[in-house]
């Protein structure tokens, strides 16, 4: 049965590569959706779901390597790279920037097949990452300004009173800041605070008066 929760997406000027291919995933119970140009893969509307994009090399509008630089920036898919003249210096290239897999014509169908799922097993792992860093930066913005303040000296591992020094505040205020920042950003503990300022890459204040000076 095919599923509709992932989408392999083939970019190939061949239309019997693309056609096998098609077929491959299908009896996989994958859905593909081909095209014969990059101009058109990056034109066409792609549902939001996990996806893996198989790209040829030799392309008749642009070198698959530099399709890979130009979109790289966008949340495209992970992609394996398929071509009928690999050589070390593209498959390098390929990999460095980011390919889950580089094939050279002819592979076998369970070698496509494992780059396949891996790749889409990578995309699924980012969108979810991804979801979390739009959820954790809304929650950054529901802090009022001085608990944005709070955050990163709390990081930082100052002790409360040191923190407060440093705002100029008493302890106890400093500590029910901290309080709602760790209750509004969803932190279990200090640990999983600092995780999420890491992830928001928040600033980490060190104190100027840590001794006493």
């Amino acid at each position: 049965m095919k599923t509709d929760d992932h989408i392999v997406f083939i970019v190939d000027d061949d239309e019997r590569i693309r056609e096998a291919l098609c077929e491959l995933l299908d009896s996989h119970g994958m859905r593909a959706v081909a095209f014969g140009s990059a101009g058109d893969y990056v034109n066409a509307d792609k549902p939001d779901v996990p996806a893996c994009l198989i790209l040829d090399i030799e392309l008749p509008d642009i070198n698959g390597l530099d399709l890979q630089k130009q979109i790289a920036d966008g949340a495209h898919p992970p992609i394996v790279f398929i071509t009928g003249h690999g050589d070390i210096p593209s498959s390098v290239r390929a990999i460095k920037h980011g390919a889950v897999d580089f094939l050279t014509k002819p592979f076998s169908d369970a070698d496509l097949m494992a780059a396949v799922h891996a790749a889409i097993a990578e995309d699924r792992q980012k969108r979810l990452e991804r979801a979390e860093l739009r959820m954790l930066r809304q929650r950054y913005l529901e802090l009022t300004p001085r608990e944005r303040e709070v955050l990163p000296l709390v990081v930082s591992g100052l002790l409360n009173k040191q923190a407060a020094a440093e705002l100029g505040i008493s302890e106890v205020t400093l500590q029910i800041h901290r309080r709602n920042v760790m209750q509004k950003m969803a932190a279990a503990s200090l640990a999983d605070l600092v995780r999420i300022a890491e992830r928001l890459e928040t600033p980490i204040t060190h104190s100027r008066r840590v001794g006493g000076n």
